[in-house]
């Protein structure tokens, strides 16, 4: 394969910047985005949580547009992120994001996205990477970095398998962000709302609560048709409020010494609070870190069981996450185990629990989380519908799971193959259509 080399700054057809300064915000419009929206892995930045600008501002204040394709670089900070701009919608950037457009003769600008995330083109800006303050890097220490280009055609070829990967990475996200919703929405339509006992109260016909929450018969029999008062207020009449404690159980974790290399690299995964997931994936199928076992049988750490839901408890508190292998975890984390057997009651039970803690703290930051915690905080709960709810959302939960796993081994492949198809040591013709 024939390559080119070019200093960077020749292959920029133009720069996109924000003068440097922060533009007059409004409350909707235009989303601005900054380093924090440029993620680690994806093809394009995070849109929630953002600042905005509105229109006129937008066509006033900065002196360069952003373009579909156009790479986004952050600058400052958290450096050499590398997203790109998305068809929809208009999208600004706030200072220390880089918006750059390049030559369309010269580069294909997704070859050039998985370029700018490898390990050359990384390595070269750590290099220049100024440090004094907090590390930046400025767009004239960019423009003398060499880049080794291949044809167009052949870029456009190893682009196109490289983002065949990322597009299925990216639908099984989205796919689990609508199935955990679904999930989600029955717990809190069941155990929070109450819905089937309030629409039977109302004196809502069968048919029509089962068409509009879509239950079964069977499924509706089980809900009273009744409230009855309670030291939380009106509850279903004939459940139960019960401490949290008493339908868990709780199990610590442990640590092995850090000092003794042999607890450490072994095939045993090891939680802590950076290995939870996102909310919408659940499941922890992966750690950082592994112990061995010399490193379990000599600290206070256990193996938890799939299904455990696991809570951080200093720290990153309040994170929760279902254990999707057997793993152990550290000390500033619990283990939970329903005592009825549940899984996933006790899962959503546990986000429930967080949830009315954050509204206890009235906007304050809890800190920790101990074993009196789960005794001072109580659920609302009926067996046989906590058992209903375990069948009608295990579908939804073994889908999530699938997918998440599916993604890990999809990012594995593409991690593996994309660095061979950029030095040119594997052709894209051999490689396996796999996606």
């Amino acid at each position: 394969m024939d390559y080119k080399e070019y200093p960077f700054g020749e292959l920029v057809e133009k720069w996109i910047d924000n003068r440097g300064k922060t533009p007059p915000l409004a409350d909707s419009g235009i989303p601005l985005l900054e380093v924090k929206h440029l993620p680690e892995s994806g093809i394009y930045p995070l849109l929630e949580g953002t600042k905005f600008v509105s229109k006129e501002t937008y066509k006033s204040w900065f002196r360069a547009y952003l373009q579909p394709m156009d790479i986004l670089f952050s600058t400052v900070g958290t450096t050499a992120r590398v997203t790109l701009t998305p068809d929809f919608p208009i999208v600004a950037i706030a200072q220390n994001v880089l918006g750059i457009r390049f030559k369309e003769e010269l580069v294909d600008p997704v070859y050039m996205f998985y370029y700018m995330r490898g390990k050359q083109f990384q390595h070269d800006i750590e290099a220049r990477l100024v440090t004094t303050v907090q590390a930046s890097i400025k767009r004239a220490d960019m423009v003398g970095i060499p880049v080794s280009l291949p044809t167009k055609d052949t870029q456009r070829s190893i682009a196109e398998k490289a983002i065949s990967f990322d597009k299925k990475i990216e639908l099984n996200r989205r796919m689990n962000e609508t199935l955990e919703a679904i999930a989600r929405a029955i717990f809190k339509s069941w155990f929070v709302d109450f819905d089937p006992v309030r629409a039977k109260a109302q004196g809502e016909s069968p048919e029509s609560i089962c068409r509009r929450l879509r239950l079964t018969p069977d499924l509706l029999a089980l809900f009273p048709d009744r409230f009855v008062d309670s030291e939380l207020g009106e509850i279903p009449e004939g459940w139960e409020v019960k401490p949290f404690s008493e339908i868990v159980q709780i199990i610590g974790g442990g640590t092995p010494k850090t000092s003794v290399a042999g607890y450490w690299g072994g095939d045993i995964s090891w939680f802590s609070v950076v290995d939870a997931p996102a909310e919408s994936d659940v499941f922890v199928i992966d750690t950082e870190k592994k112990i061995t076992q010399a490193g379990l049988d000599n600290s206070s750490a256990r193996i938890l069981s799939v299904g455990t839901t696991i809570i951080s408890a200093r720290g990153t508190v309040g994170k929760v996450a279902l254990v999707g292998m057997p793993m152990a975890m550290n000390q500033s984390c619990y283990g939970l185990r329903g005592l009825d057997g549940s899984t996933f009651f006790t899962y959503y039970a546990t986000r429930e629990l967080v949830a009315t803690l954050k509204q206890h703290s009235h906007g304050a930051v809890f800190d920790t989380i101990t074993r009196d915690t789960f005794a001072g905080v109580h659920v609302v709960t009926f067996q046989a519908v906590a058992t209903a709810f375990e069948a009608v959302i295990a579908p939804l939960m073994g889908k999530i799971k699938a997918n998440s796993t599916q993604r890990r081994t999809l990012a594995e492949l593409r991690d593996a193959l994309l660095p061979k198809l950029l030095s040119d040591e594997l052709r894209v013709p051999e490689t396996v259509d796999t996606v």
